[in-house]
């Protein structure tokens, strides 16, 4: 194979697809009560378990991946004689990108004659995985190192990600919120619908009476943004709220039927900055949305 993808848990790409497509994945961490969890295998990840938990009052912190992490996954590959690519989360909402390309700094004078390249997705969840399986499916195709590089630097501007959460309070308090002074929150059962802008920060940018009615305006959104979705497999990650996903896929295949939906839950390090219930789509659609 011509060159190796590394990726991170964030993507939240399921562990059976990783593995076929050959995709390295370096784990986020995660705190409960003094103890450091990662989630390296989603198959046994217990969602419901875990956001029922956070639901009872659990506090969870997280920890981004260090640059040490980044350099003892790389240099084995770099040994081996074959170049890397690696997809992170975006810059915009963790400093794991920012370490990512220190350490990828530092391996390049240590390995001169390697290639290292590092795409900032400037997404999480869906919107960094499913770039990372486009890196995949073509590099399998014969495209080169620098080739896919520069397509997936163009890509993450057409990839929208519309969500909406049940509680604002996840994102206030750890500051993964840009634009908190411009929402309501949950006050009057006001619901809002965010976005990742042009620079991977989450930003509100409607507020919507209702959780039936956010689905639906995540899905019109979708209708009014998505470019040829009979040719795009599609994402939705949510964090326990299986009844609402169920609804989102009525109305997606519905208004504009996508070639496919993948559906996941959201892994705990992302998830616990949304929060229990968090409703996520993930498509590839107007560029311009980003900075509207």
């Amino acid at each position: 194979m011509s060159f190796a993808i590394f990726t991170d848990t964030s993507a939240n790409l399921p562990t059976p697809m990783l593995k076929q497509q050959e995709i390295g994945v370096l784990p986020f961490s995660y705190h409960i009560d003094g103890n450091t969890f990662a989630c390296l295998d989603t198959e046994a990840f217990d969602a419901a378990a875990f956001y029922g938990s956070i639901r009872r009052g659990t506090v969870v912190t997280t920890s981004l991946v260090n640059p040490d992490s980044y350099m003892n996954a790389f240099r084995p590959v770099l040994e081996s004689g074959r170049d890397i690519l690696f997809v992170g989360m975006s810059s915009g909402i963790s400093g794991s990108y920012g370490a990512a390309c220190l350490a990828s700094a530092q391996l390049r004078e240590e390995f001169p004659d390697r290639q290292i390249e590092t795409v900032d997705t400037l997404g999480a969840s869906l919107g960094e995985g499913l770039l990372a399986l486009e890196a995949a499916r073509r590099r399998d195709e014969g495209a080169s190192l620098t080739q896919v590089t520069e397509e997936l630097n163009d890509m993450r501007m057409a990839m929208c990600q519309v969500f909406t959460v049940d509680d604002l309070m996840h994102l206030r308090r750890t500051g993964r919120l840009s634009n908190v002074g411009a929402v309501v929150g949950t006050v009057l059962n006001i619901k809002p619908l965010l976005k990742g802008n042009e620079n991977g920060n989450i930003v509100s940018f409607a507020k919507i009476r209702g959780r039936r009615r956010s689905i639906e305006a995540i899905a019109n959104q979708y209708d009014r943004l998505v470019e040829n979705p009979q040719e795009q497999v599609i994402g939705i990650a949510h964090a326990d709220c299986a009844d609402d996903v169920e609804y989102l896929c009525t109305l997606l295949r519905r208004i504009n039927p996508p070639k496919d939906i993948l559906i996941v839950d959201y892994e705990p390090v992302t998830g616990s900055h949304v929060g229990p219930g968090a409703l996520a789509l993930f498509f590839l659609g107007s560029r311009e949305f980003r900075g509207e």
